[in-house]
């Protein structure tokens, strides 16, 4: 189910970014990349605040945060950039249709592999709809939340970094057989949370845990930039 909802997603997205035309979904990809690192960035502060608010949020706060800001960036980057440049560029005939439903479906995928992610933080089961933390979500043969944690990860130790060698969600360990040595822990503290949730352990943080293997490794207690 999770598989045919995430196709829809990338489908809807493509259609509607491409029936802009090129120019506007070279725009709309960009902010739609922005807004997502973004979110990624400052969900966690914002979750925090909204669980001091109203204990309502407490469990809840972590998914309406990220993609609350999600949206919200999106909105501001689009209206603003249409205020900001009031210009329409022409594109040849000969590369519109290319430059509009590639940028459209990098949108779609873009839009699928944060909307994923979010999914992670989701007051539901461990596993519904045939979603779960260490499958490849997308027909079993592509895991585009991993590849949206990794490409955070990747920004936070370059272009987004700020200074010395913390990077987006990362844990350093060594396993038998693996020869990276760098873990994201993002999926697995929050399967751990919807795990503890539905079966009865009550609202639970998503508290990073020590790696199994590597007892003596404790994750990061703050996966933001």
């Amino acid at each position: 189910m999770i598989d045919i909802l995430l196709l829809a997603v990338l489908g809807l997205v493509t259609w509607c970014v491409a029936s802009d035309g090129a120019w506007s979904a070279v725009v709309t990809f960009w902010c739609t990349l922005i807004a997502g690192l973004v979110a990624m960035n400052f969900f966690e502060p914002l979750a925090i605040l909204l669980e001091g608010i109203n204990p309502f949020f407490a469990y809840r706060s972590d998914m309406i945060a990220l993609i609350g800001l999600f949206i919200a960036t999106l909105f501001a980057l689009r209206i603003g950039f249409e205020q900001i440049v009031k210009l329409h560029v022409e594109v040849v005939p000969m590369a519109h249709d290319a430059l509009r439903w590639s940028f459209a479906l990098l949108t779609g995928y873009v839009t699928m592999a944060f909307l994923l992610t979010a999914l992670h933080t989701a007051p539901l089961p461990r596993e519904f709809i045939g979603f779960r933390a260490e499958r490849p979500n997308l027909m079993g043969v592509a895991a585009p939340d991993r590849q949206w944690l990794g490409l955070t990860q990747y920004v936070s130790e370059h272009a987004l970094t700020r200074g010395g060698n913390h990077a987006f969600d990362t844990i350093n360990m060594k396993l038998a057989n693996y020869p990276n040595e760098q873990w994201a822990s993002f999926p697995i503290r929050y399967a751990t949370r919807r795990e503890r949730f539905s079966g009865g352990g009550g609202v639970v943080a998503a508290a990073p845990a020590a790696p199994v293997g590597n007892p003596g490794v404790a994750a990061p207690t703050n996966p933001g930039f």
